[in-house]
Formats: C-alpha cells, structure tokens, sequence
C-alpha cells in the first residue's frame, strides 16, 4: 500500500488480500499468506493498515434471509423530491432501519431510489404512508416490490487494479461454488 496524492494506492498484493478476505473473511492471516505465497505477518499488516485507512470498513455475514425463515418483501421505492429538499429527504430516510440501500439519480427529475423491506405489505404501507410521504419535498412516489430474485452479488475488486469485476454469491448450496 503506497500513498500518492493524500490517498492510498493498493498494490497487487493488497487487492488479492482483499479478494480472499471477500470470498471467505473467516480466513486465518496464515491462510491467506499461504495462498498468496507471503508471510501470515505481512498479511496482518497489510489488513490493519487497510482497516486503520478505512479501506475495509467491517466484517460481517450475508445471510439467505428465505432460508432462515424470514417472511419479508423486498420493495424499491422512487422518491421524485423537489430539488432543495432531496437532500434533507434523503438524510432523513438514511435513518429508517426499514432503507436498506439508498441512492440518488438525476434524469428528468431528481430521485431517490430506496431498497426497503418490510414484513408484509401492510408494513411497507405504513412506512411509506407515515414516514416517506410526509416530508418536506416528497412530490410522488413510485413503488415496486419485489417478486423474484434472480441474482445478488457483492462487488469486489480483484488482481489488476484497473479492473473491477464481481464475485457471485452461491445461494443454493453451503460450500457449492458456481463459476
């Protein structure tokens, strides 16, 4: 990891620790050195330093909500906001646990586009009617649920650094790799 311009620049190395730790990050520092061909101590450097840099912000599971017997729908809500409020509006909604992911869009009309989930639809009623639809700015709002999913990835950044590429998630099966 090397610095130019105040910000970090990764070497090979360091994307192909960050590859393995995405595949599996209950991999042991030894692991992954062995992997790699370098030393279990480097590898601890390299991720403290890349912690300590914000570059690997936490660690956490992906769970298969389905097959833990969770019963939630799935809804992407358009928010079309007056374009003085967007901001506010988004902060605000930032804030509910029900907003998984939040983004902006600019085409004809300024947007926020909101991934939430709720119990049931009553539930995802309830949130819109109550919590999105009353703040300052909200024009209309546009909402799909969510029916099938036909596919989830994590982003992940490998080898070359000026390539970005995906690692899929395999949902059917513990341990099955699908290429």
């Amino acid at each position: 990891m090397k610095f130019k311009n105040n910000t970090v620049a990764l070497d090979a190395t360091d994307l192909k620790i960050l590859q393995a730790l995405q595949e599996d990050a209950t991999q042991t520092y030894a692991a992954i050195g062995k992997s790699l061909g370098v030393a279990h101590s480097t590898i601890y450097d390299r991720i403290k330093r890349m912690e300590q840099q914000g570059i690997i912000k936490k660690y956490t599971a992906l769970i298969d909500a389905e097959k833990a017997g969770t019963k939630n729908i799935t809804a992407i809500v358009t928010i079309y906001t007056d374009p003085k409020e967007s901001e506010k509006v988004a902060e605000e909604l930032c804030e509910a646990p029900q907003v998984l992911e939040l983004y902006t869009s600019l085409s004809e009309e300024l947007q926020i586009i909101a991934k939430v989930v709720a119990e049931n639809q009553e539930d995802l009623h309830a949130f819109i009617a109550n919590l999105v639809a009353p703040l300052p700015g909200v024009l209309r709002i546009r909402t799909s649920i969510i029916t099938k999913k036909f596919k989830e990835t994590q982003f992940s950044i490998l080898n070359d650094p000026k390539k970005l590429t995906f690692i899929k998630e395999a949902h059917n099966r513990i341990g099955e790799n699908k290429p």
